[in-house]
């Protein structure tokens, strides 16, 4: 509503109410003179008693008018936009709305591979109204110069987790990892919402993950109790028998809440990161809605195995990159450049 609108409003129900006052006035001298024929005593309390409920009705009439349209102005000058909450709200309500966390477990020494992996994840798109987070997650530092350049790093990018842990590959790391996030992610902030993620991917320093391609197959799975990832052994495509390579296996929030407090995981912590995840999904009768993304996730195509797959369009990841060489040839077959802006400051034939 236009805000002069509303202040003439305002001075029409004032100019109203006077009138009304006049004429509440008017009634009361009549009735005055209608009381004079009756008893002294009584003609005086009957018209105090009226004379003092007409002067509540009067007030009453103002304040009414004037809090109605003084709120109804206010309203339309002052009040804000939709809040972030309730806009945040609107968007946790969308089925559209996807939130993923991707952990690269990676070492701390690593910083090359950071800075490359930042190049291709940080350029790569993400479909609107979903939220895909990409950290680089590995264990306590050891030395000096890491205390450094990891902090630079963290200062910078802020795409770091350091676990409470000592590094290592096959006795818990993985265990550490999702176990922790629940309180590492814990906010008693009402703006925050819950889960922080629907979703927590687990991946390798050598796999290229396509993050769009990602996100659209997750669309129509389920949010509870979903296992997701690239069956093992290559040749099985039954995601109930066996357990989900460790290049990148995916699932959902609650599955990293019962991590977290759940016995099995704990007791089971030592051999084949992925393997031994597979393990805790049976013991623990969970990841009931499994999905196998193969072959939309595969090794590098060469050397040719069971396990690997001529690139092509509808990829997820790619694993096994151990060499520059392989990134390159992978990047340029996705046509990750494609997007770059001709310009007078370079010349990139």
């Amino acid at each position: 509503m236009n805000p002069l609108n509303s202040l003439h409003t305002f001075h029409s129900s004032i100019n109203i109410n006077i009138s009304q006052i006049e004429l509440n006035f008017s009634k009361l001298f009549m009735l005055d003179k209608m009381f004079k024929t009756l008893r002294p005593v009584g003609r005086k309390f009957m018209i105090s008693s009226l004379f003092f409920i007409i002067v509540l009705c009067i007030l009453a009439s103002i304040n009414e008018i004037r809090f109605e349209n003084i709120l109804r102005f206010s309203r339309c000058t002052l009040s804000p936009p939709l809040s972030s909450t309730n806009s945040l709200e609107l968007v946790n309500s969308s089925p559209n709305n996807i939130r993923i966390l991707l952990g690269i477990l990676t070492l701390p020494d690593q910083y090359n591979r950071r800075h490359f992996l930042r190049l291709v994840y940080g350029t790569q798109s993400r479909p609107a109204g979903t939220q895909v987070d990409v950290k680089f997650v590995f264990c306590n530092l050891t030395k000096e110069d890491q205390k450094v350049l990891v902090a630079l790093e963290i200062m910078l990018h802020d795409d770091i987790i350091i676990l409470n842990c000592k590094e290592n590959m096959n006795r818990g790391k993985t265990y550490t990892f999702f176990s922790s996030l629940p309180d590492i992610f814990n906010s008693n902030d009402s703006s925050v919402p819950y889960p922080p993620y629907h979703y927590v991917m687990k991946g390798d320093d050598d796999t290229y993950f396509r993050l769009e391609s990602l996100v659209e197959s997750l669309r129509p799975l389920p949010r509870d109790d979903l296992y997701y990832g690239y069956v093992i052994p290559c040749r099985s495509m039954d995601p109930f028998v066996h357990y989900m390579s460790g290049m990148g296996y995916l699932i959902s929030w609650d599955i990293v809440e019962w991590i977290k407090v759940s016995d099995v995981p704990i007791n089971h912590l030592d051999g084949p990161e992925d393997q031994v995840f597979g393990d805790w999904m049976r013991e623990g009768r969970r990841g009931k809605n499994r999905f196998n993304a193969k072959w939309s996730m595969y090794n590098f195509p060469v050397p040719h195995t069971g396990c690997t797959h001529e690139l092509w369009p509808n990829t997820v990841a790619v694993h096994l990159l151990k060499s520059q060489q392989k990134w390159i040839t992978t990047l340029n077959y996705f046509n990750v450049t494609r997007d770059l802006k001709p310009s007078k400051l370079y010349h990139i034939p």
